[in-house]
This record gives C-alpha cells, sequence and structure tokens, in this order.
C-alpha cells in the first residue's frame, strides 16, 4: 500500500473523522434542530473527560514536581489546538501572578498561526524541535502535546524530542488509539466521538481539550498555592475592575470592612498576600511580609491556619 493509502486508511480509523449518525442530512435541518443537536452533542463531552481524571491527576501531580524545581509547564499544539493552549498559557500570568516564562505555549506556524492558518506548519517536525531548542527545553520542564487527532507531526515529534531531553511528556487528544498516547509518558484522551460535521475538531474535541486545559492548569496552580481558600490571593491588578477584585477579595478573606482593606492594600503596595496577613494579624506591612518570608511565602502557614 503506497504512504497515501496508509495516511487515508489511518485517518479513516480516527473517531473524529467518522460520520456522526445523528447529524445526517444536517444541511436540512432549520436552525433549532442544529443548535439543539450541538447541545445534545456538547452535553457529552464532560462525562467523556471525567473518565480521564485519574489520567489528569497523575499529570497535575508530575507537573507541579517540575516547576517545584524551577521548571515551566509548555504547550505544544497545531491548529485549533495549538490557539487552546495558547489561550490558557496567556491567562496564567493575569489569574495567578506567575511569571510569563513559567507557562508558555509554543504553535505550529508562531504567532500568524493564532490568526490565520498557516499551511504546512503542522505537518513540520523540524519546526517543533526549533521551537523547543529555542526556549532551552530542560529536565525539569514539563510539555503538554495537544492534538486532536492524537498524531499531528509537529506536536510528536515535539513529544518525541522532549523525551530526549528527559522532560516529563504528556499528550492529550481525543482518540484513544492513537500514536500521541504511545509517545507521551502521561496520555489523557477523552474520545469524545464524531464531530456533528465529520472532521471538525474545533467542535467537541475543542471543548474536551479546553476543560482538560482548564483542570491541569487551575489545579497545578491551586497546588502551588496560588490560590486562597477559592480566590485569586496573586492576581495581577492591571485594571479597575481587577482592582476593584482585589478589594473585594480582602474584604471577603480578612472580614474587615472597606476602609480598612483599602489602608493595608496602600501600606503592603498592593500586595494581596501582604494585606491579607495585615488583616488578619493586625501587623504592620514590613512585619506581614517578614512573616511571608518566614513561611517561605506559604499563605495558610503564615496566618497561622
Amino acid at each position: 500500500m503506497s504512504t497515501k493509502g496508509r495516511k487515508s486508511t489511518n485517518l479513516s480509523r480516527r473517531t473524529t473523522e467518522q460520520r456522526n449518525a445523528a447529524s445526517r442530512n444536517l444541511d436540512q435541518m432549520d436552525t433549532l434542530k442544529i443548535l439543539d443537536l450541538m447541545n445534545r452533542e456538547d452535553r457529552k463531552v464532560a462525562a467523556h473527560v471525567a473518565r480521564e481524571i485519574p489520567s489528569i491527576a497523575r499529570a497535575v501531580d508530575a507537573i507541579v514536581a517540575r516547576l517545584q524545581r524551577g521548571g515551566r509547564l509548555i504547550y505544544v499544539g497545531a491548529g485549533t489546538s495549538g490557539r487552546l493552549a495558547v489561550l490558557d498559557a496567556a491567562e496564567c500570568p493575569p489569574t495567578f501572578g506567575v511569571p510569563r516564562t513559567q507557562v508558555r505555549a509554543l504553535i505550529a506556524g508562531g504567532s500568524k498561526a493564532l490568526t490565520n492558518a498557516v499551511e504546512g506548519a503542522e505537518d513540520s517536525a523540524t519546526d517543533a524541535v526549533r521551537d523547543l531548542r529555542r526556549i532551552n527545553l530542560s529536565p525539569n520542564d514539563a510539555v503538554v502535546g495537544v492534538a486532536a487527532s492524537g498524531s499531528t507531526p509537529y506536536v510528536m515529534a515535539a513529544i518525541k524530542f522532549a523525551r530526549k531531553r528527559r522532560a516529563l511528556t504528556i499528550g492529550v487528544a481525543s482518540n484513544r488509539n492513537c500514536p500521541l498516547r504511545r509517545a507521551a509518558a502521561i496520555a489523557i484522551t477523552p474520545e469524545v466521538g464524531p464531530e456533528i460535521i465529520a472532521g471538525s475538531t474545533r467542535l467537541k474535541a475543542g471543548t474536551a481539550e479546553k476543560l482538560v486545559l482548564n483542570m491541569l492548569s487551575t489545579t497545578v496552580m491551586v497546588r502551588l498555592g496560588h490560590v486562597y481558600d477559592n480566590l485569586m490571593i496573586d492576581m495581577a491588578l492591571t485594571n479597575q475592575k481587577l482592582s476593584e477584585r482585589s478589594t473585594r477579595i480582602l474584604m471577603e478573606a480578612g472580614g474587615k470592612p472597606l476602609s480598612a482593606v483599602q489602608h493595608a492594600l496602600r501600606l503592603s503596595g498592593h500586595d494581596l498576600r501582604i494585606a491579607l496577613v495585615m488583616l488578619k494579624h493586625s501587623l504592620s506591612a514590613p512585619a506581614a511580609r517578614q512573616r511571608l518570608v518566614q513561611s517561605k511565602g506559604n499563605l495558610r502557614q503564615a496566618l497561622g491556619e
């Protein structure tokens, strides 16, 4: 069989490429029927992701261990998968106050691929290796390859290179029986089934990827101490809305009136951690800062909780 023939056969075996019986004659349905069908299919996604929670938990614990050693969380993807990865990485610094270098994403085709299709980019194995070399991939890093098909050459090459560098490798795909599952140390493969438009993996497969990435990054950041209770204690105060949110967070966490919270924020240089220790223990900003230093940044310990 020719290489082209093998590729065609492999493609037909992927559940994400098969036709969905429920959406036959989709083009003859009215608007309400199409929307109802999409909603019914989307409701299945969370259940498929739930089955992968043990694998997601393993991935989270392994990522946390790497980041605690000074490593980074690095997403690698192409097309829709790459864009979702970039979105998740971009939201970590403002939400959790981490450096932009700690969570980052590589997308096949570079920044241009965020808004335009870059022909052939996802097929380039050499680009993946080049991109990881450029950021000086180390054994302390965790590389998460995201590919709905589970076979995208750019992602596969990145995972293989990461393994050679002894970095942690995690694969996220929507086809259980795929090369990415076999190549990565930890595989997360919620098999969501055929899309209502055959092969359009920006739909259920994309939704599953978004859910998995949400779970990975959020739980990692919680485990690293970037959340107090269920509050964004380390968020970046980059606009008026977030400044107002910081005030509400401290009022809820510290149990103090607005005037006391605003005073603590000013004296702490708008550092929510320092301000919270000040409020809970009636300390000066320098004393609160010293408590945090002594607890090595562990906020619960600094608060004596």
